[in-house]
C-alpha cells in the first residue's frame, strides 16, 4: 500500500526535485488514520475563481456557470463578494448576480463578506449564509483588507454578532496559512491562533487557505497539526492553490488528518489580486476525481 502512494505521489508531482525516498519519508511520518467516507466540496469558482480575471465577466455568465454547478451536485457554491467595486470590479454586480441565481434545494450559496457593511448589503439581497476573510500574516492582511489581524478580527465581530441577530452562518477563511508573498514563511502558531479566534467568535467552519500555493505535504501536516490542538478537525476545510503542483498531495495530507471538507474551483479558476505570481486553485474536476478513486463520496455527478 504504501508503494502505490509512493507512485501516487509521485504521479501527482510533489515538486521539483522530489525523490521518492523523500516522498516516502513524509508519507511514512503521517498519522496512520483512514479516510472518511464522505467529503464535502465547496466549489469557490464564481467568487474566489473569478475575482482576478482581468476582463469582467457579464452578470448572466456567472449565473449560468452558477446554476450549472447547483446541477452537478456541490453542495456549497460561493456565488459573489459583498466587496467595493473599487478593489474588486469584477464583483461589483453581487446583487444582480445573487438575486438571479437558481437556489436549488440542499445547496448553499455562501458570499463573501468583508465588514458589516457588506453584511448588511448581502443579507438585503437575500444571501442566507456569509464567509470572512482574515489572514495569518500581518503584511497580507494590511495589502488585502488595508487593516491589521487584530483590527480585522474586530471587524469581524461586529459581523458574526449581526449574522447571529440574523440566524445567518458565518463560515471563516483564514489566508496564507503555509506560506505569504510578502512574509515568506508563516508560523503553525500563528495560523492557528487566528484560526482559534475566528472559530470561538461563532464561525462554524475555518477554511485554511495556501493563497500562493507554496504549501507541501509536509507543511500541511504541521500547520494541521497547530491547527487541530484548538480547532476540530469537523470545523475545519482546506483551500489550496496550486502554484507549484502540490494541491492534491496536500489535501490528501489533510483527509488522513481527519478533515472532510475541500475548497476547490472548476477549471483550476482563480488567483488573488494581492499575491502576485499565485496560481489557480486545484481544479474541482481533479478533486472529485481523486475522491471518487479513493471511494469517497462527494454527492458530485
Amino acid at each position: 500500500m504504501l508503494a502505490v502512494s509512493v507512485r501516487r505521489a509521485v504521479a501527482l508531482g510533489w515538486g521539483a526535485g522530489w525523490t521518492p525516498l523523500a516522498i516516502l519519508r513524509q508519507l511514512s511520518s503521517l498519522p496512520i488514520q483512514s479516510f472518511p467516507k464522505e467529503v464535502k466540496v465547496v466549489e469557490v469558482g464564481p467568487r474566489d475563481g473569478l475575482q482576478n480575471e482581468k476582463t469582467v465577466v457579464p452578470s448572466e455568465v456567472k449565473i449560468h456557470l452558477i446554476n450549472l454547478l447547483s446541477e452537478a451536485g456541490l453542495q456549497a457554491i460561493e456565488a459573489t463578494s459583498f466587496v467595493s467595486p473599487k478593489w474588486v470590479p469584477q464583483m461589483a454586480d453581487h446583487k444582480n448576480v445573487i438575486q438571479g441565481i437558481k437556489k436549488y434545494p440542499n445547496v448553499t450559496y455562501p458570499v463573501l463578506t468583508p465588514n458589516l457593511t457588506g453584511f448588511q448589503a448581502a443579507v438585503e439581497c437575500g444571501a442566507k449564509e456569509v464567509a470572512i476573510f482574515g489572514a495569518a500574516s500581518e503584511l497580507f492582511s494590511k495589502k488585502n483588507i488595508n487593516c491589521s489581524i487584530d483590527e480585522s478580527l474586530q471587524r469581524f465581530k461586529d459581523v458574526i454578532a449581526a449574522a447571529k441577530e440574523a440566524n445567518i452562518p458565518v463560515r471563516g477563511y483564514v489566508s496564507c496559512v503555509l506560506g505569504c508573498p510578502y512574509e515568506g514563511k508563516v508560523a503553525p502558531s500563528k495560523v492557528a491562533e487566528v484560526a482559534y479566534k475566528m472559530f470561538s467568535m461563532g464561525c462554524y467552519e475555518i477554511s485554511l487557505g495556501d493563497t500562493i500555493g507554496v504549501g507541501t505535504p509536509g507543511g500541511m501536516r504541521d500547520m494541521l497539526r497547530a491547527v487541530l490542538d484548538v480547532v476540530p478537525a469537523k470545523a475545519l476545510a482546506v483551500h489550496c492553490h496550486d502554484t507549484y503542483g502540490q494541491a492534491l498531495a496536500n489535501i490528501l495530507v489533510a483527509l488522513q488528518m481527519g478533515v472532510q471538507v475541500v475548497d476547490a474551483s472548476v477549471a483550476g479558476l482563480g488567483g488573488c489580486p494581492y499575491a502576485q505570481g499565485a496560481s489557480g486553485n486545484v481544479a474541482t474536476e481533479d478533486v472529485v476525481y481523486m475522491l471518487h478513486g479513493l471511494g469517497i463520496q462527494t454527492l458530485v455527478l
